[in-house]
C-alpha cells in the first residue's frame, strides 16, 4: 500500500513538474477525460487514492496531514461527475482562459501536494519527544 501511495506522490510531483514547465499539459489530459466514462474514471481515481492515502496515514510521516488529504480526494472523486461533462467543459474552458500563470499556480500546488506526499510514506513514523516530566495523556 506504501508503495502505491508512494507511486500516487511521484505521479502528482512529475505532472506538477511538467505542468509548470509547459502549463498546456493539464489542457491536453483534462480535455481527454471530458467524456461520461471518463469523469467516472476519474471519480473512481481520485475514491481510490484517497483511500490509500487513508489506509497508509497511520503508519506515515504525517498521519494527520496524509488522512486529510485522502479524505479529501475521497470527496473530490465522490463530487467529480456531479456537473456532469457540460460542467467539467465549462470549467475547462474557464480554467484555460485564466492564462498560464493560473495554470503554473496549479502546478506548483501539484508539486508541493506530490512532494508531500512522498517526503510522508518514505520514512517511519516518528514519536514526538517530551520533556521530562511531561507525561503523555491516557487514551
Amino acid at each position: 500500500m506504501r508503495t502505491l501511495a508512494l507511486l500516487v506522490g511521484l505521479l502528482v510531483l512529475v505532472l506538477g513538474v511538467l505542468g509548470f514547465i509547459v502549463p498546456d499539459t493539464y489542457l491536453i489530459i483534462a480535455r481527454y477525460t471530458v467524456t461520461p466514462v471518463g469523469l467516472y474514471l476519474v471519480a473512481l481515481f481520485r475514491m481510490a487514492i484517497g483511500l490509500v492515502f487513508i489506509r497508509v496515514a497511520p503508519s506515515s510521516r504525517s498521519p494527520l496531514g496524509l488522512r486529510v488529504l485522502g479524505v479529501f480526494a475521497f470527496l473530490a472523486g465522490l463530487v467529480t461527475p456531479v456537473g456532469g461533462v457540460q460542467g467539467a467543459r465549462n470549467f475547462i474552458e474557464w480554467w484555460a482562459e485564466q492564462g498560464h500563470g493560473v495554470m503554473r499556480a496549479w502546478a506548483l500546488i501539484a508539486v508541493v501536494f506530490g512532494g508531500f506526499v512522498v517526503w510522508a510514506v518514505t520514512g517511519e513514523r516518528r514519536e514526538v519527544h517530551r520533556a521530562p516530566g511531561i507525561e503523555r495523556p491516557a487514551t
